[in-house]
């Protein structure tokens, strides 16, 4: 029993950790959108990941059955517009609201697993994916039924994650884990070339989350980048940690530290103190997330 508590106690320090950090990668993501598109901070954020995944490969090559390659690359694509979503937010909204539409995953994954995988979704996971989406609404404040860019690239993020989050359990039978997250990493780091290389042909001001000029980083910016792929990459060794340590409902649960993380280091970057209708729809979102995590 005392075995138990002490890695249960280890798998939580891991994700408050871990949920650090990602915090502290937003703040490095929010400081280099104020030099350089957000579709370049998506190639900074994935090139690091590329490069440390390979090396990881070649030190000890993939050994897996394979035989799914448009399910691995739909995982990939997902992953990448639903970060060139977060990333964009993460430049135009307080970084807390940003990590909180990101956080509606758990959500929607629950209800794409229960569409497309056949799982079964129990009365207390309908009730959980309810209150998280009554969350959304508290913070999106819809004027009607109209949505800011900013709320809709919002549920975007969580959707798209969702989406990439359910393919992984399909891919996990095929893929060494490595492949899964390669996919996701490569076609983060190429998309964003190839959408500046046609950015300056594309006179579209609304697509602005999925067009930019690149610009060279000097100075502070190679700060900003290098802390941002540092982090990123800290949080997910963490996180993978975290969840050999622990029972993944737990830990799950635990991950929604981030949210107020994120709050807080918004705070410091000179963000507003969410008022009291989005602090409830945040409040209401971690609950809903923390009911499906737990449930698992």
């Amino acid at each position: 029993m005392k075995h138990y508590i002490s890695r249960l106690d280890r798998g939580v320090l891991y994700m408050l950790v871990a949920s650090f950090f990602f915090a502290i990668m937003g703040a490095f993501a929010k400081l280099a959108s104020g030099h350089m598109s957000s579709l370049e901070v998506v190639f900074f954020r994935n090139v690091f990941g590329v490069l440390i995944i390979g090396g990881a490969i070649l030190k000890k090559p993939m050994v897996h059955k394979g035989g799914k390659p448009f399910l691995l690359f739909f995982r990939g694509l997902m992953g990448f517009v639903a970060l060139l979503a977060f990333f964009y937010n993460i430049a135009h909204i307080p970084l807390g609201d940003a990590m909180t539409f990101s956080k509606t995953s758990p959500i929607f994954t629950a209800l794409f697993a229960w569409l497309f995988l056949k799982e079964k979704l129990p009365a207390s996971g309908w009730m959980a994916v309810l209150i998280g989406f009554i969350g959304i609404v508290f913070i999106t404040k819809p004027t009607g039924l109209m949505l800011s860019k900013t709320d809709l690239l919002g549920i975007f993020s969580g959707v798209g994650a969702a989406l990439a989050y359910t393919s992984v359990r399909e891919l996990k039978k095929y893929y060494d884990t490595r492949a899964i997250v390669l996919s996701f990493m490569t076609v983060g780091t190429l998309g964003p070339l190839f959408l500046l290389s046609v950015s300056p042909y594309i006179d579209a001001p609304s697509l602005d989350f999925m067009l930019g000029t690149f610009v060279m980083p000097t100075g502070v910016l190679w700060l900003y980048v290098a802390g941002m792929g540092l982090f990123a990459t800290l949080a997910q060794l963490y996180m993978t940690k975290a969840y050999g340590e622990s029972q993944a409902g737990i830990v799950g649960a635990v991950s929604y530290a981030n949210i107020v993380f994120s709050i807080v280091v918004g705070l410091l970057l000179g963000d507003a103190f969410p008022d009291i209708v989005t602090l409830f729809g945040i409040i209401l979102i971690i609950f809903g997330g923390i009911m499906v995590a737990v449930k698992k």
